[in-house]
């Protein structure tokens, strides 16, 4: 939404962001240490919102985020305090990945992302 007097408010600056930035690096707090661990993961856009995935395999900052869904996502010159909401739900990962997986000329099979790829809604504060 924007003010109305046409000013970006910041919840539109952190979307243009991350519509903007595909590659991202994260922080999360480890599961086992208890340190953060910055990374770099994907983000993709599907259904109006923003969620974190990767190739099927599998992947630390996914185990991190089960165990401390609170986490930072870096975006260019902004540090952000964000939630992660995992999707395990199958009817929920197939409309997901329904609309990442096709535009992605490397991906691989629908089967093998719904079966072994991480997904996570990035839940913006405010």
């Amino acid at each position: 939404m924007r003010e109305q007097d046409g000013r970006m408010t910041a919840t539109d600056a952190i979307r243009q962001a991350l519509d903007e930035q595909q590659t991202v690096e994260i922080t999360t707090i480890g599961r086992r240490s208890g340190r953060p661990r910055r990374m770099e993961t994907w983000r993709y856009r599907a259904g109006g919102r923003y969620w974190l995935s990767g190739s099927p395999g599998r992947r630390d900052w996914y185990a991190n985020l089960l165990a401390h869904p609170e986490f930072t996502l870096h975006l260019k010159d902004q540090d952000l305090p964000v939630r992660a909401r995992p999707v395990t739900d199958p009817a929920e990962r197939a409309r997901v990945f329904g609309e990442i997986v096709p535009s992605l000329s490397w991906a691989g099979t629908m089967e093998s992302w719904l079966a072994g790829s991480p997904l996570v809604e990035i839940e913006l504060g405010g």
